[in-house]
């Protein structure tokens, strides 16, 4: 009889109601366990003929006064997110030892079983969690929440809260979980890169050791970067500050060389960022401000807020590409012998050893990468302009210059003279199977331009 385990429980000791239910917590979906156990409470009172005589946690020999703790610890975490912009939360506890201790000692003394009903960790979880919801309005999320508060009961003396019904705010850790904002950059420059790019001489202090001590780095000028500029730098303060975060982290569908513009509607990139504290920036007046700042350097659109699985997305979805480049060869090529040879790479798949240019940060190895279609123009018997669709990972430079061999075929290869790509663009990046941009990736609704 459940009754009978109840009384074998509050034969251990003073137990408070959340302590006396908790052991009974899978019983009557839809009760408290403090319900729980006032209820059981009242019906041996009433079986015994007994003066009904409540335990008050702070008497509670189990919980120690934590249970009684739950608003306070509540109005703490609600406090603690004050000026933090939350859709979805999450609620974790630390209990200390003697509390786990303690429970396992009142199963152990009721006989029994060790995972009887639910752990103190639990119930405090829910009913914290339970209360800040009500008190903001957010919703929880046990897979990835916007924050996370974690309570640890070792912190706080729960049977001080009787003095000042408050928890100090070193008993709750709060964590800002990253918010994620989506879109297309396309690079009207060339000599920019996708990320910033630290100066290689002075590892991107600025500095160097001169005669007379620290001064401005020569190779780079005293910036620390290679570059005056790069996509990310253009890109992330804006969203940052419109999010009100600590920092961002720039994620791009691949890259394109530094040399190259990117073109058409642009790559696919996500910008992260860490310990926001706005999540619903205007992302059209986002994209303006960006794009205004740039002054025609890099365009963004599209922007759209995203889940974190969009960065996965970004950086894993097979992508094929388009490109368009200027070529020059070093002999004089006639129509027919460069139309032959553009008719032999279509549909062709290429062996491609790591090219010189990158075998010195990527791992050396031969790649297959299918050339889709590629079609061009002899404008010159020297000069061409070859446009083509590839997959994702196809060397471009190397498919027209052969790179001493190293790709086969190539266009170098077919015409019989060396061949070498004086400036490339890149003009599409599309998914080989669907579009990266799927509704279950975005946390916004489609703005009326992008639908």
């Amino acid at each position: 009889m459940i009754t009978d385990d109840a009384r074998a429980l509050l034969a251990t000791g003073a137990l408070c109601d959340s302590c006396l239910g908790r052991p009974f917590a899978d019983r009557s979906f839809g009760l408290t366990n403090g319900e729980r156990g006032r209820a059981l409470r009242t019906t041996i009172a009433l079986e015994d003929d007994a003066d009904f005589d409540p335990t008050d946690p702070a008497d509670c020999w189990v919980c120690e006064g934590y249970c009684g703790a739950f608003d306070a610890i509540a109005d703490t975490i609600v406090d603690a997110l004050e000026g933090v912009d939350f859709e979805t939360y999450q609620v974790g506890t630390r209990v200390p030892p003697l509390a786990e201790e303690n429970e396992r000692l009142l199963r152990e003394d009721a006989g029994l079983e060790p995972d009887a009903g639910e752990s103190l960790k639990r119930e405090l979880n829910r009913e914290v969690g339970r209360r800040v919801g009500a008190k903001t309005g957010a919703e929880v999320d046990f897979d990835r929440p916007d924050v996370l508060a974690v309570i640890d009961l070792e912190a706080f003396d729960p049977l001080d809260l009787a003095a000042d019904e408050s928890v100090t705010s070193h008993a709750v850790d709060v964590q800002i979980n990253p918010a994620f904002v989506y879109g297309r950059y396309r690079k009207l420059e060339r000599d920019i890169p996708q990320t910033e790019w630290s100066c290689r001489e002075c590892g991107g202090s600025g500095v160097q050791l001169g005669d007379e001590g620290e001064e401005p780095c020569d190779y780079c000028g005293g910036s620390g970067y290679m570059y005056d500029t790069s996509v990310e730098q253009t890109v992330r303060p804006h969203v940052v500050a419109a999010m009100d975060g600590d920092e961002g982290t720039f994620h791009g569908a691949g890259r394109e060389d530094v040399d190259a513009r990117m073109l058409g509607e642009g790559r696919p990139f996500v910008l992260e960022v860490k310990r926001p504290r706005v999540r619903d920036p205007d992302p059209a007046e986002l994209e303006r401000e960006i794009n205004d700042a740039a002054d025609g350097s890099v365009e963004v659109e599209g922007l759209r807020l995203a889940t974190y699985e969009m960065v996965e997305r970004v950086k894993e979805h097979d992508a094929s590409k388009r490109y368009r480049a200027d070529v020059e060869f070093a002999e004089p090529v006639d129509e027919d012998t460069f139309d032959a040879a553009l008719d032999e790479l279509a549909g062709t798949t290429v062996q491609q050893d790591t090219p010189q240019r990158v075998d010195h940060r990527r791992a050396s190895l031969t790649r297959e990468r299918t050339v889709y279609d590629i079609e061009g123009d002899l404008l010159e018997p020297t000069e061409a302009e070859v446009r083509l669709h590839g997959e994702g990972g196809l060397y471009v430079k190397e498919l027209i210059s052969s790179d001493d061999g190293r790709t086969e075929p190539s266009l170098a290869g077919l015409v019989g003279t060396d061949a070498e790509v004086t400036a490339l663009d890149v003009t599409g990046v599309e998914g080989e199977d669907e579009p990266f941009e799927l509704e279950e990736y975005f946390r916004d609704e489609p703005r009326e331009d992008d639908a």
